[in-house]
């Protein structure tokens, strides 16, 4: 079974990378261990065999599927050779209400610091004079909003996969396909889709339709911006 990620999910995640999935079939000595349980190192208790490497006669492991690519191939996009299921191996999916509250979180931390830096050069979100709005301030305002936002969020996705909203609540985004962080560009993409239309035209709308949508999503729990990047959002307890 091929352990590359399939076709267009972003950089190889690094081999020191310590959310990296491992492949069923790693030998003792080649991996650091699953790093979503502390109690089997690489090789297993006693340096023996891993928990997931399949019978000792050299057989498949469980989650290699048939042979030939049959109904447990392909990754959750298309191409490759994968499990049914990306997540085998993976930490439980995070909660979408503590989603919620971690965005919350994070644009509360944002959102001041674009108030004080809007506010010490004069920019209201609105300023009113004579029954006449002054668009091109708003508009300022907005620009700022939307270069701050990605850039928080791409920077601390793309370092450890936690902002900090998520990192006070516990959970962290991560590749679909790998359970690895994920790359700068998957972390920009992700961050884009969510904040642009956040800072220019429907705040609470779009915020409410892109992160809401984790809430009814099946089997991922992904919000719009997490099917653009091809992301999952995992407990870290």
């Amino acid at each position: 079974m091929s352990s590359e990620p399939p076709p267009g999910s972003g950089q190889q995640p690094p081999e020191d990378d310590p959310f990296r999935k491992r492949p069923p079939g790693e030998q003792p000595g080649e991996g650091a261990g699953s790093p979503y349980d502390p109690r089997y190192p690489a090789g297993g208790p006693g340096g023996g065999q891993g928990p997931y490497e399949g019978p000792p006669s050299g057989g498949q492991g469980p989650y290699e599927g048939p042979p030939g690519g049959g109904p447990y191939g392909g990754s959750p996009y298309g191409g490759g050779s994968y499990p049914t299921d990306p997540l085998a191996g993976m930490p439980p999916l995070a909660d979408s209400g503590k989603r919620t509250l971690a965005r919350i979180i994070d644009m509360i931390l944002v959102g001041v610091v674009v108030w004080l830096l809007t506010w010490g050069f004069g920019v209201n979100e609105y300023d009113v004079d004579s029954d006449r709005i002054e668009v091109g301030k708003s508009f300022w305002q907005s620009g700022v909003a939307a270069v701050l936002y990605i850039a928080y969020d791409t920077l601390l996705t793309a370092r450890t996969g936690q902002t900090l909203g998520k990192k006070l609540l516990h959970m962290r985004v991560a590749n679909l396909d790998d359970g690895a962080t994920p790359s700068a560009q998957n972390a920009l993409m992700r961050a884009a889709v969510l904040w642009i239309p956040f800072a220019f035209c429907c705040a609470c709308v779009w915020t409410a339709i892109s992160g809401g949508w984790s809430f009814f999503d099946r089997p991922y729990k992904q919000g719009l911006h997490d099917k653009a990047a091809k992301t999952v959002v995992v407990s870290t307890n």
